[in-house]
């Protein structure tokens, strides 16, 4: 117990691993923020007139389609719409007509609709008449969003790569490692006390990022957190390897930043590019592919692939357990070999 208090103290030494920690939280605030933005004016039409040149009918109409800005002058009106930063469109008068300005770097879709202003107008009592059905706009961030957060749970489940590797490399540039190897601690404690502290942190991390971007009924909540647990305790795993095969700090810090880019980039590149056979396959000997597409598929509401990807992540929890255990074993039988 005094081993566990330990590693926990440790903690609050390494800004490494306590920006792991917060990193995804912070995140996932944002993403949640971000989701309840409207960003539909973004796409809105905006229309620049010169004072006193159009009717107040004219004005109006346009009004109905954008915003409208007045300009006292031509050469007012001419610097904004050639304001690069803007895609303004200047509207004059133009006989019982209009006529549109362009500075000519404007987006297609406002190149079209500036081209078809002053039939349109032209046209207006007629399409006065026609009945006007107003769909209601799509999210388009929504499907990104669970996306984003998605990865950022991976990267909260990892914080317990993050500080395994840390913690053990720390200890053998500071020399404690080589007191763990006098101190009556069997292999078997040493190992729960290293797995423990980062699965716990790793977790806990995922179990807030999770609360705060998804919203999930109890039943894909519990399926939510089986994923989170298995998801942390192979990434906790994994550190101990970072952890033993590191004989620097750089090193580590090299390997941390690798193995974090693959678990991110292939279950990106997988959902996608919608991989599917042979490929799917090998992406699946990376642990987090299974969990990412548990992930989203919770967030879809769908839970197809769910079970699946819980015995796909079941079974690298036991083979990477299985393995440390192998090299813990043969490290031992050579350090006999040599005491011998």
């Amino acid at each position: 117990m005094r081993g566990l208090v330990y590693q926990l103290k440790s903690i609050r030494k390494d800004k490494f691993c306590i920006m792991s920690f917060l990193l995804p939280l912070i995140v996932a605030f944002v993403l949640n923020f971000v989701g309840t933005i409207d960003l539909s004016t973004l796409s809105e039409f905006h229309f620049g007139v010169l004072q006193d040149d159009l009717s107040e009918q004219t004005v109006f109409w346009l009004e109905q389609y954008g915003s409208v800005t007045e300009y006292k002058t031509r050469e007012e009106l001419t610097a904004a719409v050639n304001e690069p930063s803007t895609n303004l469109i200047g509207v004059e008068a133009d006989g019982d007509g209009i006529k549109t300005i362009l500075s000519g770097d404007e987006m297609d879709l406002w190149h079209q609709t500036a081209n078809t202003l002053p039939v349109l107008y032209m046209d207006r009592e007629k399409t006065d008449e026609i009945k006007v059905t107003v769909l209601e706009r799509p999210d388009l961030m929504e499907g990104f969003q669970n996306i984003f957060i998605a990865a950022t749970l991976i990267v909260a489940m990892f914080m317990g790569c993050t500080f395994n590797a840390m913690n053990i490399i720390e200890e053998k540039e500071n020399g404690v490692a080589l007191v763990n190897q006098i101190l009556p601690m069997t292999y078997s404690r040493y190992i729960v006390q290293k797995i423990f502290v980062g699965f716990v942190c790793g977790g806990l991390s995922a179990v807030l990022t999770a609360c705060i971007g998804f919203r999930m009924p109890p039943r894909s909540a519990i399926l939510m957190l089986i994923l989170i647990i298995l998801s942390a305790f192979v990434a906790a795993l994994i550190g101990l390897f970072i952890g033993k095969f590191s004989e620097s700090l750089m090193v580590g810090v090299v390997y941390i930043k690798i193995v974090l880019i693959v678990f991110i980039a292939v279950p990106l590149l997988s959902y996608l590019l919608d991989v599917d056979g042979l490929a799917l396959a090998f992406c699946y000997f990376i642990p987090s592919n299974a969990t990412f597409e548990g992930i989203m598929s919770l967030a879809e509401g769908t839970g197809e692939m769910i079970i699946k990807d819980i015995f796909i992540l079941m079974a690298h929890c036991l083979v990477w357990f299985l393995l440390y255990l192998l090299i813990i074993e043969c490290g031992m039988e050579q350090a006999d070999k040599k005491s011998g």
